[in-house]
């Protein structure tokens, strides 16, 4: 059997063609009339258990779907099976492939385990016919009743799949059908793998670096700390240059007390996720503030509130040469914030003025041009925090959030809401208007990054 398609990030549903109907009164499925040799002309039915099954799509692992058809007295033959999704998938140009298993199924039929049982998942581009996604169930020996289990364990891929009602149909050894019904799926957002789930680190006031990690689920949304090593408070700024994730993803600078830039790469091994730091240079002493720039550089601001731009120069991050373009000005002004933290997406950074408001400053995404485009206002009320920080997504919602941290020490989650405004900060996130308590017990820690 030919393997899941590949899902595609930008697929959309579109309505599959609308049932034939006919004149006059409203039409109703008509009764077979004529019967295939070795059948009859009744058709049976099949019959869900439990209702609705929530398929999560994420690593929750399988659920499984239960259903019982009921064959007709004469079925003869093989009996063959094929659950029908009712909605064909729209694949947009440019779409790039991102699982060749959007979902993986196994089945048994009356407590006979058939193994594997495999998706056909056709994404249609633009003058293009095919079916809706399917899924082969195994054949069988026909009987008066089928009892089909079939677990699904869903990617996050599967999203895009929604809440379908399920085409159910069985076959004779000729083809006849003898049996059909629906069955009932919902696709919710499940907990996103490690690579896509957030950390966040802490420092405490020994030097010891801890580590948390994102759970993918916003009531609990750190696991247990893990401890990281000691000797950080040889640091005095650490910024993340991208992201930290729970699989161990992101890489940052550090600069120690002697100005010295220090950059640590990612090692992709949550128990260790950073290698040894490589020197990147002195009189970083300079600047009072050091930020990623959302992109794998940095900026940093002087003494005098001038804005400095270092482009990431990816050559460096192999061991080649230096690891940041000459630097460019920004612009002056910027002393005007007292707090700064790289936006746990790739689009910019989150600022805080003195009277307490947060401010987003969006990426160009231009090149030559100013780095961020005109600052954006988030709100007010930021001055009860002594420290935040900007993560990955540390829900199921796929926007970067932020924690921050007040002067009880209890730590607080904003979960990242996408600006839905169209303009020059269309597809942005920001820190959302509502905040949940992730708990205590945080002024343990003089930087969170």
């Amino acid at each position: 059997m030919a393997r899941v398609r590949a899902a595609v990030v930008a697929a959309a549903l579109v309505a599959a063609l609308a049932p034939v109907t006919f004149g006059g009164a409203a039409a109703v499925a008509a009764p077979a009339t004529t019967a295939a040799v070795g059948t009859t002309a009744e058709t049976g039915t099949v019959v869900q258990e439990g209702g609705r099954l929530t398929v999560p799509a994420g690593e929750e692992g399988a659920v499984t779907l239960r259903f019982t058809a009921s064959l007709p007295a004469g079925v003869r033959g093989p009996v063959t099976a094929v659950l029908r999704l009712p909605d064909v998938l729209v694949a947009s140009a440019g779409g790039s492939p991102v699982s060749e298993n959007v979902i993986r199924s196994t089945c048994k039929v009356n407590g006979v385990a058939y193994g594997a049982c495999l998706w056909d998942m056709p994404f249609v581009r633009a003058g293009e016919e095919k079916d809706p996604p399917s899924l082969a169930l195994p054949t069988v020996t026909a009987a008066g009743t089928l009892a089909y289990a079939v677990t699904m364990d869903a990617d996050r891929t599967a999203l895009v799949l929604g809440h379908p009602d399920a085409r159910v149909e069985l076959k004779d050894g000729t083809g006849a059908v003898v049996a059909e019904g629906t069955v009932l799926l919902d696709f919710v957002p499940g907990t996103p793998p490690p690579s896509r789930r957030g950390a966040l680190h802490a420092r405490d006031k020994y030097g010891v670096l801890w580590r948390y990690e994102g759970t993918g689920d916003v009531t609990r949304p750190f696991a247990t700390r893990k401890r990281v090593g000691g000797g950080w408070n040889a640091y005095t700024a650490v910024t993340p240059l991208r992201s930290p994730t729970a699989a161990g993803g992101g890489d940052l600078v550090a600069r120690d007390k002697a100005g010295v830039l220090w950059y640590y790469g990612e090692t992709g091994n949550p128990a260790a996720p950073f290698a040894p730091r490589q020197r990147v240079g002195g009189g970083w002493n300079v600047y009072t503030a050091i930020v990623g720039d959302g992109e794998g550089g940095l900026v940093a601001r002087d003494r005098d509130g001038v804005l400095w731009e270092y482009v990431r120069n990816d050559f460096g991050y192999y061991g080649y040469s230096w690891p940041f373009a000459p630097r460019q000005r920004v612009g002056g002004g910027w002393n005007t914030y007292n707090a700064f933290t790289k936006s746990g997406g790739y689009d910019g950074i989150l600022s805080r003025d003195k009277d307490g408001v947060l401010w987003k400053y969006v990426r160009q995404g231009c090149s030559p041009c100013a780095p961020f485009e005109p600052r954006l206002r988030v709100g007010g009320g930021w001055n009860v925090y002594t420290a935040f920080a900007g993560t990955a997504e540390l829900g199921r919602d796929e926007n970067p959030d932020l924690v921050a941290r007040d002067a009880a020490g209890k730590l607080w989650l904003y979960q990242g809401v996408p600006l839905l405004t169209p303009g020059s900060h269309w597809g942005t996130a920001v820190p959302g208007p509502t905040r949940s308590l992730v708990g205590g017990g945080w002024n343990a820690y003089d930087l969170m990054f």
